[in-house]
């Protein structure tokens, strides 16, 4: 077990110290990361915070940034900007310009390492206005959309640099996205709204790892799930897992509560606008502010109003009244009371983007393209986590070693019950 330090109630990173054992024992080991330039993109928030502090203490220079405008707390800026060998590029009050500004002066020190988060900066860093790829050696990617970025970046033949797909792990996957999101989303959906989630139907548009999370929460909650979905393999296990799967143009009509977490662009459009009921509320947990077409919506209302912090209220012509959480960016990460993924989910994520980058950083690096974390790595963030929690497993035999080694199985078994194991 590791010690848990004493929280400091004038620092804005002592309670994630506490929630995050794993990062506080990979920040202990030494400096794998010295000498090394860091360019890090997420959302700038106190569990990010502690990532970067544990960055710096493994040795390295580290430049950080917002991947996102409207998830920034300026306490934990200005904690990191405290430290030596740590610059931030980024502040509460910046709008997308400005942060995408902020991006480049980045990029212009040319980190060797990035860890981005919505491929934000390895976009950029191959685009025509930077193009400081060069000076990269390699990347991690935490994010289901960043990952299909780079991937379609590898497709077109336009990325430089090798990129790990964190985001693709079992770690990521089964407890980032499913838990983390899940949670935090309608954590956060029911402080905004002060409403409850049991009795409702909440509609989840996509079923990959976050939309699943979301959809069995909420069901959890007692509410009656609805699921939409594009591909017909993720409808399938939708609906294996108790969901019912429609179209949105027919969820459209039922639903209390819409959760995009798809990825994609104008899931939500003015057609199922105009089948929603009254008071329906829409958010997203998607990467990026494009799932609810906001514009057809604002375009369709007679007015818009704030009726509390976090809720834009669009009032139709005939008297129905849909709600936009967060100005549909991600509610989980910019309501008025947000802070993100619970800690001890984030101490995975960053555990293994921390791994990802002492791994890059140390030794050889792949050849340009999207690889898998090597799942040496992976196992490592999940035997830290199960330490930190007192938890023991087993460890197999020698005998069940050599028998998931062998495709003569049976083989095995006589050899070694007859003693001829060599």
């Amino acid at each position: 077990m590791v010690d848990r330090p004493r929280m400091d109630e004038a620092d804005p990173l002592s309670w994630m110290r506490e929630q995050m054992p794993v990062l506080r024992t990979l920040g202990a080991a030494g400096e794998p990361l010295a000498g090394t330039t860091v360019g890090v993109a997420s959302h700038l928030e106190p569990s990010t915070g502690f990532f970067i502090e544990t960055l710096h203490e493994a040795g390295a220079e580290v430049l950080a940034t917002a991947s996102q405008a409207d998830s920034t707390h300026d306490d934990v800026v200005d904690h990191l900007d405290s430290l030596e060998r740590v610059e931030t590029f980024a502040d509460a009050s910046m709008d997308d310009d400005a942060l995408d500004a902020a991006h480049r002066r980045l990029l212009d020190r040319e980190p060797e390492l990035l860890l981005d988060d919505g491929a934000e900066l390895v976009v950029k860093a191959h685009d025509d206005v930077s193009d400081v790829a060069g000076a990269v050696r390699a990347a991690a990617e935490q994010t289901t959309s960043g990952v299909s970025r780079v991937e379609a970046m590898a497709d077109a033949d336009r990325l430089r640099v090798p990129v790990y797909r964190v985001n693709h792990t079992p770690m990521k996957h089964q407890f980032d996205n499913v838990h983390g999101t899940g949670e935090s989303a309608l954590t956060n959906i029911a402080m905004i709204t002060n409403t409850i989630i049991a009795g409702r139907t909440v509609v989840v548009a996509g079923y990959g790892y976050v939309g699943k999370g979301v959809a069995r929460k909420a069901r959890d909650l007692g509410a009656e799930t609805v699921v939409t979905e594009i591909d017909p393999r993720k409808a399938l296990k939708a609906r294996m897992d108790g969901h019912r799967v429609v179209p949105m143009a027919e969820a459209a009509a039922e639903g209390d509560l819409f959760v995009t977490a798809t990825g994609n662009c104008r899931v939500i459009r003015d057609e199922h606008f105009e089948r929603m009921p009254d008071e329906a509320m829409l958010a997203n947990v998607g990467h990026m502010d494009v799932e609810l077409d906001l514009d057809a919506l604002r375009e369709r209302a007679v007015e818009v109003t704030e009726t509390d912090q976090g809720i834009t209220r669009y009032h139709l012509p005939d008297g129905r009244r849909l709600d936009v959480l967060a100005r549909g960016r991600l509610v989980n990460l910019t309501g008025p009371f947000s802070q993100g993924h619970p800690a001890a989910v984030m101490d995975t994520t960053f555990g293994a983007m921390f791994v990802a980058g002492r791994d890059l950083a140390d030794g050889p690096v792949p050849e340009p393209g999207v690889h898998d974390l090597p799942d040496d790595l992976d196992r490592e963030v999940a035997e830290l986590e199960l330490d930190a929690m007192g938890i023991d497993i087993d460890s197999p035999t020698d005998l069940q070693s050599a028998y998931l080694d062998s495709w003569d199985r049976e083989g095995t078994l006589e050899a070694w019950e007859q003693g001829d194991w060599d």
